[in-house]
């Protein structure tokens, strides 16, 4: 029996946060850069999953949608306390920015947290994954392979064939 609530809390998680991801548009729509405060942020996202903070006295906001969401969004908040910039991180052109030799933790910074990281031992290779978007609506994967000093070996982009919304065959 223990695995079958364990089953339905995990189901039930999944749904919460979909049903979060649902509303980021209506939540994106009532915040303005130049005029909305931290505060106002805050209102409609709820704390953040990680707070940056920037050299010139601003502070970034990521609200992470992994592993369930296909959407990384960060919001800038500047030095006078209001939002300069609200983006969704998860684009081809932020992954083409990932290069060989990169630190971990800088593409951890660019891309935010990812939906599921694996570890293999013998080869010494971790592996990234980000659930993503490919406009229109393809559900991708966009992967980050790591070595043991966790510098960026390579990227790769495949389908994402675990994605209820993947339109072939799995």
């Amino acid at each position: 029996m223990p695995f079958f609530n364990r089953l339905a809390s995990s189901a039930a998680l999944a749904l919460v946060l979909l049903a979060a991801a649902g509303c980021d548009p209506q939540r994106i729509s009532e915040l303005e850069e130049g005029l909305s405060t931290e505060v106002d942020v805050r209102d409609r996202f709820g704390p953040p999953d990680q707070v940056w903070e920037e050299g010139n006295g601003s502070r970034t906001l990521e609200y992470n949608r992994q592993p369930a969401g296909q959407r990384n969004y960060m919001i800038t908040i500047g030095p006078d306390g209001k939002m300069s910039a609200l983006r969704q991180v998860l684009t081809p052109e932020n992954f083409a920015r990932i290069q060989a030799g990169m630190g971990m933790d800088e593409v951890r910074r660019r891309l935010g947290k990812p939906a599921k990281v694996t570890p293999y031992a013998l080869s010494g290779e971790t592996h990234y994954d980000w659930r993503f978007l490919e406009p229109p609506n393809t559900a991708m994967l966009f992967t980050v392979v790591t070595d043991r000093s966790l510098r960026v070996l390579r990227t790769q982009t495949t389908p994402d064939m675990a994605s209820p919304d993947h339109n072939g065959p799995r």
